[in-house]
């Protein structure tokens, strides 16, 4: 029975996952061995190290084949040796065909009889018995590498399944050949593993410097670029057309990238903006001041038309100069807490008409459909400036959408209460809100469309209804562009804490 072993091993591609810095964001100093230098000489020692492990089962493979070739000589010995008249073999041949198998004795078992066919200068004692018949694959390994490590030349024997009648075959013969060819096989299974080593380190490292290695080499190239200049688009690195997690890594480093930038020049333009406003918010107070004494002057001529309009100059005056007491920009601005209480609607919305000049503008309809009675827990100049910012808006885009053919063009204002919370909306029959703002309508700087416009005015009155604790959208589905303002009334024990001081 022939005996084979049969040794396999994957190589799996190795990857580095060494997270220190790159060497572009290190100190200037020697060059490291990069990425690429790292799976290079960890790919090397991991094929060695796979070639290890295929050459336990190799060389104990090996070591059974040569025992097994020897049982085959030893019958094909036998025969000839069997086959001799009455066993009458000469001396000088039965040493040759020995020679010829390099043994020093061959024994045969037939039946109950065990024949020794031939023999030449037998050893004093046998130092090894290898039976093949039942040879497990641990017995073969043990057995291979225990040849390997000793030393001289003692006699084996090797005992094997026989031909024809012979239950088995016997041969005894010297270890030293044996194990000098396992030398020599495992000097070459070293030789080959070293090539296929070196050669598979190469390509690997060729494969994964090309694959991964250049790639990550950019990413850290547009990181580093980026952080040294995050404001110039120049640095923002452009996506491969790559579907793996590379590709994907590097559209969304461009997307994060493009989004700093963007926010980044916003920052600056919040900047630019308050320190202009705070140049010349010193001198806008004292022109308000002086135009509010003028105002107040103006309070003391009889007309009737001036004693009609006196009192909304003198109120717009005062919400003007409360205003820029209150703030400098925008980014800083710190919105006072709503004063809030029960207000009726109608004057504010009557006082935003008129502070937007559509009272006299016949080109743009005018429609308040507000219940009779409708009161909302606001703070009245918050909810003004709220309601100003949509009115205005809504005549701007009115206005730029104008062609001239008649169409008709028209403001509403509704509201409505619906149990603790008041509703408002207000309307227009303009081109509606283009879908690429959407997504920011509410930040500042981000929704203006028009030329000089600066974009703060949805954003305020986001910021002023969210003080109030209630909520601002955009309402899809409708002609033009609709903005719906829900702001509920406050808890009912905070109103009569309140009507109890006053009335205190």
């Amino acid at each position: 029975m022939r005996t084979n072993f049969v040794a396999a091993t994957d190589l799996q591609p190795i990857q580095d996952t060494d997270q220190r810095d790159p060497p572009a964001m290190r100190p200037r100093g020697p060059a490291g061995l990069g990425l690429s230098g790292k799976l290079l000489l960890l790919t090397v020692p991991l094929v060695m190290i796979a070639a290890i492990l295929l050459y336990v089962p190799a060389i104990a493979n090996f070591w059974v084949n040569r025992l097994n070739d020897r049982v085959a000589a030893a019958n094909t010995a036998a025969l000839v040796l069997d086959a001799a008249p009455l066993g009458m073999v000469p001396d000088s041949l039965s040493r040759e065909i020995l020679k010829s198998i390099n043994a020093r004795a061959v024994a045969i078992k037939m039946g109950q009889q065990r024949r020794l066919l031939a023999s030449d200068n037998l050893p004093a004692a046998i130092e090894h018995d290898v039976d093949l018949r039942d040879m497990t694959v641990w017995e073969a390994i043990t057995g291979s590498i225990q040849m390997m490590l000793e030393t001289g030349n003692q006699a084996i024997r090797i005992v094997g399944p026989g031909v024809g009648n012979a239950q088995f075959v016997e041969i005894v013969t010297d270890e030293l050949p044996l194990r000098q060819s396992m030398y020599r096989f495992s000097r070459n299974v070293v030789v080959v593993a070293l090539i296929i080593g070196v050669l598979t380190a190469g390509l690997v490292y060729l494969a994964l410097h090309y694959l991964f290695v250049r790639p990550m080499r950019r990413l850290t190239a547009s990181l580093v670029g980026f952080h040294e200049n995050p404001e110039s688009s120049a640095r923002i690195i452009v996506p491969s057309q790559r579907s793996d997690e590379i590709g994907v890594a590097e559209r969304e480093l461009s997307d994060m990238q493009r989004d700093l930038m963007s926010m980044l020049h916003q920052k600056s333009r919040l900047a630019a903006l308050g320190l202009a406003v705070s140049k010349i918010n010193h001198d806008l107070r004292n022109l308000l001041a002086s135009a509010q004494l003028l105002s107040d002057q103006l309070a003391s001529v009889p007309d009737p038309r001036v004693q009609r309009f006196a009192p909304k100059l003198v109120r717009s005056l005062e919400r003007a100069i409360a205003f820029c007491q209150s703030t400098l920009s925008y980014g800083r601005a710190q919105e006072a807490s709503p004063d809030r209480r029960m207000i009726l609607i109608e004057p504010v919305v009557l006082e935003v008409r008129e502070t937007a000049g559509l009272a006299s503008d016949a080109s743009i309809a005018w429609v308040a459909a507000i219940e009779r009675g409708l009161a909302v827990d606001a703070d009245p100049d918050q909810l003004f400036r709220v309601l100003l910012n949509l009115v205005r808006n809504a005549a701007q885009a009115l206005e730029s959408h104008s062609s001239g053919d008649g169409g008709a063009q028209q403001i509403r204002i509704t509201g409505k209460r619906e149990g603790a919370v008041a509703i408002l909306e207000v309307s227009d029959t303009g081109p509606g809100v283009p879908q690429k703002t959407r997504d920011h309508l509410f930040e500042a700087f981000q929704t203006s469309g028009r030329p000089g416009g600066s974009g703060l005015g949805l954003a305020i009155a986001a910021e002023l209804v969210r003080a109030h604790g209630g909520d601002i959208h955009l309402v899809e589905g409708t002609i033009g562009a609709t903005f719906r303002i829900v702001i509920p009334d406050r808890p009912v024990e905070l109103l009569s804490i309140r009507n109890e001081r006053a009335r205190a």
